[in-house]
Protein backbone atom coordinates (compact mmCIF):
# COMPACT_ATOMS: atom_id res chain seq x y z
CA UNK A 1 0.00 0.00 0.00
CA UNK A 2 1.54 3.37 -1.40
CA UNK A 3 2.45 5.99 1.65
CA UNK A 4 -0.14 8.27 0.49
CA UNK A 5 -2.91 5.50 0.53
CA UNK A 6 -1.93 4.83 4.26
CA UNK A 7 -2.35 8.48 5.22
CA UNK A 8 -5.36 8.83 3.65
CA UNK A 9 -6.84 5.79 5.75
CA UNK A 10 -5.89 7.11 8.57
CA UNK A 11 -8.25 10.02 8.04
CA UNK A 12 -11.02 7.44 7.20
CA UNK A 13 -10.11 5.66 10.65
CA UNK A 14 -10.61 9.19 12.20
CA UNK A 15 -13.79 10.22 10.55
CA UNK A 16 -15.38 6.54 11.18
CA UNK A 17 -15.77 8.18 15.29
CA UNK A 18 -18.94 10.15 13.45
CA UNK A 19 -20.56 6.86 13.34
CA UNK A 20 -19.42 5.48 16.75
CA UNK A 21 -20.71 8.73 17.96
CA UNK A 22 -24.18 8.70 16.13
CA UNK A 23 -24.68 4.80 17.08
CA UNK A 24 -24.07 6.24 20.62
CA UNK A 25 -26.36 8.79 20.45
CA UNK A 26 -29.35 6.54 18.96
CA UNK A 27 -28.69 4.07 21.85
CA UNK A 28 -28.28 6.89 24.46
CA UNK A 29 -32.11 8.57 23.00
CA UNK A 30 -33.74 5.47 23.63
CA UNK A 31 -31.86 4.81 27.19
CA UNK A 32 -30.04 1.72 25.65
CA UNK A 33 -26.92 2.80 27.89
CA UNK A 34 -24.47 -0.35 28.07
CA UNK A 35 -25.33 -0.11 24.22
CA UNK A 36 -24.40 3.46 24.51
CA UNK A 37 -21.15 2.97 25.96
CA UNK A 38 -19.54 0.50 24.02
CA UNK A 39 -20.04 2.58 21.02
CA UNK A 40 -17.98 5.66 23.17
CA UNK A 41 -15.36 2.69 24.01
CA UNK A 42 -15.06 2.07 20.46
CA UNK A 43 -14.67 5.49 19.68
CA UNK A 44 -12.03 5.91 22.42
CA UNK A 45 -9.77 3.07 21.13
CA UNK A 46 -9.99 4.74 17.81
CA UNK A 47 -8.94 7.95 19.34
CA UNK A 48 -6.01 6.49 20.88
CA UNK A 49 -5.00 4.34 17.52
CA UNK A 50 -5.20 7.40 15.24
CA UNK A 51 -2.99 9.99 16.40
CA UNK A 52 0.06 7.33 16.45
CA UNK A 53 -0.50 6.14 12.98
CA UNK A 54 -1.25 10.33 11.89
CA UNK A 55 2.57 10.54 13.03
CA UNK A 56 3.67 7.76 11.89
CA UNK A 57 2.53 7.93 7.98
CA UNK A 58 3.00 12.22 8.71
CA UNK A 59 -0.28 12.73 7.13
CA UNK A 60 0.16 16.74 6.82
CA UNK A 61 2.46 15.89 4.01
CA UNK A 62 0.87 12.40 2.71
CA UNK A 63 -2.54 13.62 2.63
CA UNK A 64 -3.08 17.90 3.13
CA UNK A 65 -6.46 17.69 1.67
CA UNK A 66 -7.76 16.67 4.28
CA UNK A 67 -7.29 18.64 8.18
CA UNK A 68 -6.70 15.65 10.82
CA UNK A 69 -6.47 17.93 13.64
CA UNK A 70 -9.75 19.63 12.93
CA UNK A 71 -11.16 16.47 12.37
CA UNK A 72 -10.06 14.91 15.52
CA UNK A 73 -11.68 17.38 17.36
CA UNK A 74 -14.39 17.99 15.77
CA UNK A 75 -15.10 13.78 16.30
CA UNK A 76 -13.37 14.32 19.88
CA UNK A 77 -15.80 16.88 20.66
CA UNK A 78 -19.17 14.57 19.45
CA UNK A 79 -17.71 11.31 21.23
CA UNK A 80 -16.24 12.84 24.33
CA UNK A 81 -18.83 15.89 24.97
CA UNK A 82 -22.08 15.85 23.44
CA UNK A 83 -23.15 12.13 23.61
CA UNK A 84 -22.43 12.10 27.59
CA UNK A 85 -23.60 15.19 28.22
CA UNK A 86 -27.12 13.83 26.54
CA UNK A 87 -26.85 10.76 28.60
CA UNK A 88 -25.94 11.95 31.81
CA UNK A 89 -28.71 14.65 30.90
CA UNK A 90 -31.51 12.17 30.05
CA UNK A 91 -30.27 9.02 32.95
CA UNK A 92 -33.28 9.63 35.57
CA UNK A 93 -31.70 8.82 38.19
CA UNK A 94 -28.51 11.14 38.61
CA UNK A 95 -29.27 14.74 37.69
CA UNK A 96 -33.25 14.92 38.33
CA UNK A 97 -34.61 18.10 37.13
CA UNK A 98 -32.95 21.39 37.11
CA UNK A 99 -29.32 19.74 38.04
CA UNK A 100 -29.19 18.03 34.68
CA UNK A 101 -29.66 21.22 32.65
CA UNK A 102 -27.07 22.90 34.19
CA UNK A 103 -24.38 19.66 33.53
CA UNK A 104 -25.23 19.96 29.97
CA UNK A 105 -24.81 23.74 30.23
CA UNK A 106 -21.87 23.98 32.15
CA UNK A 107 -20.13 20.79 30.04
CA UNK A 108 -21.23 22.12 26.66
CA UNK A 109 -20.37 25.61 26.73
CA UNK A 110 -17.00 25.09 28.51
CA UNK A 111 -16.14 22.30 26.68
CA UNK A 112 -16.32 24.42 23.14
CA UNK A 113 -13.95 26.97 24.67
CA UNK A 114 -11.61 24.69 26.12
CA UNK A 115 -11.29 22.49 22.22
CA UNK A 116 -10.85 26.18 21.06
CA UNK A 117 -7.79 27.20 23.56
CA UNK A 118 -4.34 27.31 21.91
CA UNK A 119 -3.20 26.59 25.24
CA UNK A 120 -4.54 23.15 25.58
CA UNK A 121 -1.52 21.38 25.03
CA UNK A 122 2.08 21.46 27.07
CA UNK A 123 5.55 21.24 26.29
CA UNK A 124 5.17 17.65 27.42
CA UNK A 125 2.22 17.04 25.42
CA UNK A 126 0.08 16.57 28.34
CA UNK A 127 -3.08 18.48 28.84
CA UNK A 128 -3.28 22.07 30.55
CA UNK A 129 -6.29 21.52 32.36
CA UNK A 130 -8.77 18.95 32.24
CA UNK A 131 -9.72 17.54 28.69
CA UNK A 132 -12.99 17.57 28.05
CA UNK A 133 -13.09 13.63 28.80
CA UNK A 134 -16.78 13.82 29.70
CA UNK A 135 -17.14 9.90 27.93
CA UNK A 136 -15.31 8.66 30.79
CA UNK A 137 -16.90 10.69 33.81
CA UNK A 138 -20.12 10.25 32.69
CA UNK A 139 -19.46 6.17 32.39
CA UNK A 140 -17.67 6.07 36.22
CA UNK A 141 -20.77 8.27 37.27
CA UNK A 142 -23.14 5.56 35.51
CA UNK A 143 -20.69 2.95 37.44
CA UNK A 144 -20.78 4.64 40.88
CA UNK A 145 -23.97 6.13 40.85
CA UNK A 146 -23.28 8.59 43.85
CA UNK A 147 -26.09 11.38 44.92
CA UNK A 148 -26.77 14.16 42.40
CA UNK A 149 -25.29 16.60 44.16
CA UNK A 150 -21.81 14.53 44.36
CA UNK A 151 -22.47 14.46 40.59
CA UNK A 152 -22.98 17.95 40.04
CA UNK A 153 -19.92 19.19 41.97
CA UNK A 154 -17.88 16.51 39.74
CA UNK A 155 -18.96 18.36 36.68
CA UNK A 156 -18.47 21.91 38.28
CA UNK A 157 -14.73 21.19 39.52
CA UNK A 158 -13.85 19.65 36.64
CA UNK A 159 -15.37 21.94 34.60
CA UNK A 160 -13.20 24.76 36.58
CA UNK A 161 -10.41 22.54 35.89
CA UNK A 162 -10.09 22.95 32.50
CA UNK A 163 -9.08 26.60 32.64
CA UNK A 164 -6.75 26.27 35.17
CA UNK A 165 -2.96 25.28 34.94
CA UNK A 166 -3.09 21.96 36.30
CA UNK A 167 -1.54 18.71 34.38
CA UNK A 168 -3.49 15.67 32.70
CA UNK A 169 -1.41 12.99 31.47
CA UNK A 170 -2.00 12.23 27.59
CA UNK A 171 -1.96 8.07 27.39
CA UNK A 172 0.25 7.96 24.44
CA UNK A 173 1.55 11.20 24.05
CA UNK A 174 3.24 12.62 27.48
CA UNK A 175 6.44 10.07 27.79
CA UNK A 176 7.08 10.20 31.45
CA UNK A 177 5.53 7.53 33.21
CA UNK A 178 4.06 6.30 30.06
CA UNK A 179 5.04 2.59 30.73
CA UNK A 180 2.71 3.18 33.62
CA UNK A 181 0.26 5.25 32.24
CA UNK A 182 -0.57 3.32 28.80
CA UNK A 183 -1.21 0.05 30.30
CA UNK A 184 -3.32 1.74 32.86
CA UNK A 185 -5.19 3.61 30.31
CA UNK A 186 -5.90 0.15 28.55
CA UNK A 187 -6.94 -0.81 31.68
CA UNK A 188 -9.88 1.71 31.58
CA UNK A 189 -11.33 1.01 28.77
CA UNK A 190 -11.22 -2.82 29.39
CA UNK A 191 -13.28 -2.28 32.69
CA UNK A 192 -15.02 0.40 31.26
CA UNK A 193 -16.54 -2.22 28.71
CA UNK A 194 -16.86 -4.72 31.78
CA UNK A 195 -19.20 -2.64 33.09
CA UNK A 196 -20.98 -1.61 30.41
CA UNK A 197 -21.05 -5.46 29.30
CA UNK A 198 -22.59 -5.78 33.02
CA UNK A 199 -25.29 -3.32 32.16
CA UNK A 200 -23.86 -1.12 35.89
CA UNK A 201 -24.65 -3.60 38.21
CA UNK A 202 -23.73 -2.65 41.26
CA UNK A 203 -21.62 -5.68 42.74
CA UNK A 204 -19.44 -5.22 39.18
CA UNK A 205 -15.97 -5.77 39.68
CA UNK A 206 -15.14 -3.63 36.98
CA UNK A 207 -16.07 -0.71 39.39
CA UNK A 208 -13.27 -1.14 41.61
CA UNK A 209 -10.76 -1.19 38.32
CA UNK A 210 -12.74 1.55 36.97
CA UNK A 211 -11.74 4.02 40.06
CA UNK A 212 -8.78 2.83 40.69
CA UNK A 213 -7.44 3.41 36.82
CA UNK A 214 -10.19 6.74 37.01
CA UNK A 215 -7.99 8.46 39.71
CA UNK A 216 -4.50 7.83 38.58
CA UNK A 217 -5.18 9.07 35.20
CA UNK A 218 -7.15 12.32 36.87
CA UNK A 219 -3.93 12.73 39.16
CA UNK A 220 -0.74 11.72 37.34
CA UNK A 221 -0.13 14.61 35.68
CA UNK A 222 -1.02 16.83 38.85
CA UNK A 223 1.71 14.61 40.55
CA UNK A 224 4.32 15.14 37.56
CA UNK A 225 3.64 18.97 37.92
CA UNK A 226 4.58 18.65 41.83
CA UNK A 227 7.69 16.17 41.58
CA UNK A 228 9.47 18.01 38.24
CA UNK A 229 7.69 20.96 38.37
CA UNK A 230 5.38 22.78 35.08
CA UNK A 231 8.07 22.49 32.36
CA UNK A 232 9.62 19.10 33.83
Amino acid sequence: MELKTKALSVHLLTASGAVWAMLAMLAAVNEHWSVMFGWLVVALFVDGLDGPLARRYDVKTNAPLFDGVLLDLIIDYLTYVFVPAYALFKHPDLLPGWTGWIAIIIITFTSAMYFADTRMKTKDYSFAGFPSCWNMVVLVLFAIKPGFWTTLIVVAVLAVTMFTPIKFVHPTRTQRWRNVTLPIATGWIIFAGWAAFDKFHPDSWAHYGLILTSTYLLLAGAAQQLIYGRDG
